[in-house]
């Protein structure tokens, strides 16, 4: 549908911007932290590490105060696991409690409301090496540990939590270290388990404040009109989608999804009574979520779907490969997608579509907390960083934002990704996603010096107005 007129963005509509801790804080081993496993992951060839980050650890004031003068309402951050329990358990570190102090203290008074991530990619390494992390049951009971210290330090002041980000990312294509699928499926559960127990212990914590599952969603597109094709993309949307929210909004899993998981011998097997007791009782208060585009599929029989994913895989397309799933789905690129300089996808249409599909199944507040365009950026010899691609992006998704508003969806903010530069998972800092530029290479450091990019003067408007200026 299109409208004549878009309703405004509604009043204290939550403008802001993410990070991640082991992605920007850099002082990878300062002050009582320990290494985390996206510390010890390889580094793909030609990008730097993690180590460093963007120096936000000892520059976050002064992040903070750039964030400010942008007109923040909130600004997502995670909390480093392994830097307030350095063996994942146990002893808790001063420093590091007292360091997430200071970022909320410096948040709250530029009136910027902090939306803290509890878990981002972050698990400590000995808990890796002592147990294989997720793989365990006991990684349930550890997660909770370190969320009841963070409650109880930060819930009388923080209102927003996020649980886990991007947990369907660690199933569906970081699963390899569980040592098969069904294994995957299984720490997948103890993840949800996890997240369930969490935000109750949320809620009996600090009652006044708002848990959520921060999973990244999108809506499924099929290949074509075939009716195969439909199937395939609803069973994705189980499989990338609805596993992830139905068990955190509803406690069950999609019925067709574990029918499959029965047939292909992928089924978790230690699920528990209490397990899904768990999940029924846990009440998120809203739904947090990661947007980049929408996905594509199409049928393909498992004979078939068998040698394409071993296609895939020796010719490193592993994204395609990681995605296909012999007699479901197979996905494709979509000709009718615009795509960024790294291949990402710039739907913005497809935001708006799931928007709409999540407050129609939910009826749940929505925040968006990762939408953003990663490409390479120049700074001029005059310190000005143009970059009108970026603007172009935020603007389209913005509108799509706006449209889904006037749709009827209960949008509660947009945060993109990301505040400032940071180091891309894969990409390293090449991979640009900041309003704010960071002056470092790959490998030289310099002074890390920051800069407005045009995008941070676009956004200070977009925000000073509400959405309502959006040239």
């Amino acid at each position: 549908m299109q409208f004549k007129t878009l309703k405004p963005f509604p009043e204290g509509f939550l403008w802001g911007a993410s990070s991640s801790a082991y992605q920007c804080e850099g002082a990878y081993l300062e002050d009582g932290r320990t290494l985390c496993v996206s510390d010890t992951a390889k580094v793909p060839a030609g990008t730097t590490n993690f180590n460093d980050g963007v120096d936000h650890y000892h520059r976050f004031k002064e992040d903070i105060a750039l964030m400010k003068e942008m007109g923040f309402k909130e600004f997502r951050f995670s909390i480093s696991w392994p830097r307030i329990l350095p063996q994942g358990t146990g002893k808790v570190n001063p420093l590091g409690v007292d360091h997430y102090h200071e970022v909320i203290d410096e948040c709250l008074k530029a009136g910027i409301e902090p939306v803290v991530t509890l878990y981002h990619f972050d698990l400590p390494q000995v808990l890796q090496d002592k147990y294989g992390g997720w793989a365990s049951r006991q990684c349930i009971e550890d997660y909770l540990e370190y969320c009841k210290v963070c409650f109880e330090e930060y819930g009388h002041r923080v209102k927003y939590f996020l649980t886990i980000n991007e947990q369907n990312m660690m199933a569906l294509y970081m699963g390899g270290q569980y040592g098969g699928e069904k294994n995957c499926w299984q720490a997948n559960h103890y993840m949800l388990v996890a997240q369930a127990r969490a935000m109750i212990l949320c809620h009996e914590i600090c009652p006044e404040a708002w848990i959520a599952p921060a999973p990244n969603i999108t809506a499924i597109y099929p290949a074509t009109s075939s009716p195969e094709d439909n199937l395939a993309a609803m069973d994705f949307d189980q499989l990338r989608n609805r596993l992830f929210l139905d068990t955190a909004c509803f406690g069950t899993y999609p019925e067709a999804l574990i029918n499959w998981w029965k047939d292909n011998d992928v089924m978790p097997e230690d699920i528990t009574e209490e397990d899904m007791k768990n999940m029924k009782n846990a009440k998120p208060d809203f739904i947090a979520f990661n947007y980049y585009g929408a996905g594509t599929v199409r049928y393909i029989s498992k004979e078939d779907g068998i040698k394409a994913k071993a296609e895939a895989m020796e010719k490193m397309d592993f994204m395609t490969g990681l995605m296909t799933y012999p007699g479901m789905c197979q996905a494709v690129k979509n000709p009718l997608q615009e795509v960024t300089s790294y291949g990402m996808a710039i739907d913005p249409i497809g935001l708006r579509i799931t928007l709409r599909q999540l407050w129609e199944r939910y009826h749940l507040p929505l925040l968006i907390t990762e939408n953003g365009c990663g490409v390479p950026d120049k700074l001029e010899e005059d310190g000005t960083i143009h970059d009108p691609y970026r603007i172009d992006y935020l603007r389209k998704h913005i509108k799509a934002c706006q449209e889904a508003i006037t749709d009827g969806v209960n949008l509660m903010g947009y945060s993109p990704w990301s505040a400032f530069d940071l180091i891309s998972t894969h990409q390293g800092i090449t991979k640009r996603y900041g309003l704010i530029y960071v002056d470092r290479d790959e490998f030289d450091l310099k002074e890390m010096k920051r800069y407005r990019k045009d995008s941070f003067y676009w956004y200070k408007k977009v925000i000073e107005s509400n959405g309502a200026d959006l040239d």
